[in-house]
């Protein structure tokens, strides 16, 4: 763990109103794939009460060549900044941080549970399962409301198709304003949506990544159906 200056290399909308931002990865940098980091803006144009910095999950994979995270672009001071500063200019990060990291016991599958922009750490981890040939089922459910707003949605359905112990199963909550075509899951995710998938529901290890509501509910079924407490880890995007 350490903190770098570094500079914002590149950025573009991945979704409705979310973007992916990319920085220049430290020399000397290292981490696990999940893990966060603590991103600060030196000097904006602009600030509020909650600051100039935020904690982050990092949407990049360790193999890979820049840093990245993604967020929704929120009527927020940090988000305006960050969705507005030139190329080139310099952040300071802190880290890595954060626990949330594949288990090590490779014959328990690993279940993701994701919500809107809570699959940032599941592309990350994904992304080194396949890089890897990890030899472990993952299975990631995740939800939204529109295809339009699902970020790396289509990086996703690649990396099914590249890696044969990896099952997506995306769901849409609202697809009444939605401008394109969907034939997948339709609802909340919800336990007859996981028994479906999921063989046993008490064997994997669960992670859940998305807003404090959908993280307060996938626990209770989640324990309503006797997975034990310490198999289950979680991360809430309060205010994302």
């Amino acid at each position: 763990m350490g903190t770098f200056t570094i500079q914002l290399k590149d950025r573009k909308e991945i979704a409705n109103g979310t973007i992916a931002v990319f920085f220049n990865k430290p020399e000397n940098f290292e981490f696990v794939a999940g893990q966060s980091i603590g991103l600060t803006l030196i000097n904006p144009s602009e600030t509020d009460a909650k600051g100039n910095m935020r904690t982050l999950s990092l949407a990049s994979a360790p193999y890979e060549l820049d840093l990245m995270v993604a967020t929704r672009v929120r009527d927020a001071a940090f988000k305006r900044e960050l969705n507005r500063i030139p190329l080139g200019t310099p952040v300071k990060i802190e880290g890595p941080f954060g626990f949330m990291t594949l288990h090590k016991t490779t014959t328990r599958p690993a279940v993701f549970l994701a919500g809107g922009i809570g699959i940032t750490p599941f592309r990350s981890m994904v992304c080194q399962a396949t890089k890897t040939l990890l030899n472990q089922e993952l299975i990631l459910f995740y939800s939204n409301r529109r295809p339009e707003d699902s970020a790396f949605l289509v990086d996703l359905k690649e990396l099914e198709k590249r890696h044969s112990n990896f099952t997506l199963v995306a769901t849409m909550t609202n697809l009444e304003n939605s401008q394109l075509p969907w034939n997948g899951e339709k609802g909340y995710i919800n336990k007859e949506m996981l028994t479906r998938f999921v063989r046993d529901l008490r064997q994997p290890v669960y992670y859940i990544a998305g807003p404090p509501a959908l993280e307060s509910a996938l626990r209770e079924v989640l324990q309503e159906v006797g997975v034990e407490e310490d198999d289950i880890n979680s991360e809430s995007f309060s205010g994302y």
